[in-house]
């Protein structure tokens, strides 16, 4: 049983926020940039990497700070360093890869309680640490629906972020509830976007000809940002900047892929590399608000053929 230990606020001593994109991303905490998948809210938190690998200053960003060559510790599950994030950051011409690095995860994956993070963080003296997606990094026997499961994973974090002053930013899917509070759209528990001091949601508008639009949600630390925009196409990243839309008109006009097309891109991309479990494509479907009926559906529009070896069943693309 722990001992009783009273602090009182005479002893502490007051200290200002410092930030990484100010009022977006400030150090020492948690923000969650999410939206739905295929949004661009990767692509966004690359082009900021890349900026930050060169010593850029960051768009929208009234702070005047000076800005020196920082690290990136970029942490992905979804898409692969050689084919799909490193080709991103080399459409960005400024890009210093000696600044941008990641965790090998090919013999034990990361999980958010995982010792790997903060010994990085001090290694790589990393200013910026992400992780992409959220859902990913929970482990395997957290259901993220359930707070007090949740809590631990995002309080270590947090502590992380202030021991070290590094933004840790968490990048998230959105589930299809319409009708709700905004905070209430994100995968997971609500306490997953209450332990972020900043919360930002990006959004493909609809005719809108590849326009991404990202309004500031939750600002727990300073006055809300402008919202902005910036576009993806052919030609590549192309930053808009000030977008006048609400968080309301964001989420009523994003561009939207039906289950079964959202639940195809997932089978897609999941078995890109080869076959997995049927037991953990159905959880990690499930995480991303993909039901068993639609993905089954979407499996068999594919053609994704099901094979047994042992006691367990697995999918490959035929």
């Amino acid at each position: 049983m722990a001992n009783l230990e009273i602090v009182r606020l005479s002893e502490i001593q007051s200290k200002q926020v410092d930030w990484l994109w100010y009022p977006y991303i400030p150090f020492g905490k948690v923000t969650i940039i999410q939206g739905d998948p295929g949004c661009g809210k990767t692509m966004l938190v690359l082009y900021l990497a890349s900026l930050l690998s060169a010593g850029l200053p960051l768009p929208n960003d009234d702070s005047n700070l000076k800005c020196e060559p920082c690290n990136i510790i970029y942490q992905t599950s979804e898409d692969g360093y050689d084919d799909t994030i490193k080709p991103r950051l080399e459409s960005f011409p400024h890009t210093d890869f000696n600044h941008i690095v990641f965790i090998n995860e090919s013999k034990c994956n990361l999980t958010m309680l995982d010792e790997r993070i903060e010994q990085a963080i001090i290694k790589e003296n990393a200013r910026l640490f992400v992780l992409d997606p959220i859902q990913a990094y929970i482990g395997h026997n957290i259901d993220m629906n359930k707070a007090n499961e949740i809590r631990p994973l995002l309080k270590n974090l947090g502590d992380i972020a202030q021991r070290h002053n590094v933004a840790i930013v968490l990048i998230g899917h959105m589930n299809k509830g319409k009708g709700t509070k905004s905070s209430y759209r994100g995968l997971g528990s609500i306490d997953i976007t209450a332990a972020a001091r900043s919360v930002l949601i990006c959004g493909e508008l609809k005719n809108a000809d590849g326009i991404r639009a990202v309004v500031q949600d939750k600002s727990s630390l300073a006055q809300r940002g402008n919202p902005f925009a910036f576009k993806l196409s052919d030609n590549g990243f192309e930053w808009i900047g000030n977008y006048d839309i609400s968080t309301d008109e964001l989420l009523d006009g994003m561009k939207r892929k039906s289950d079964k097309d959202r639940a195809k891109n997932y089978i897609l991309e999941t078995l890109a590399n080869g076959f997995l479990d049927a037991n953990t494509i159905y959880k990690n479907a499930y995480e991303q608000d993909i039901s068993k009926r639609t993905l089954d559906q979407a499996k068999s529009e594919l053609n994704v053929k099901s094979f047994k070896k042992g006691r367990t069943w697995y999918w490959k693309l035929d």
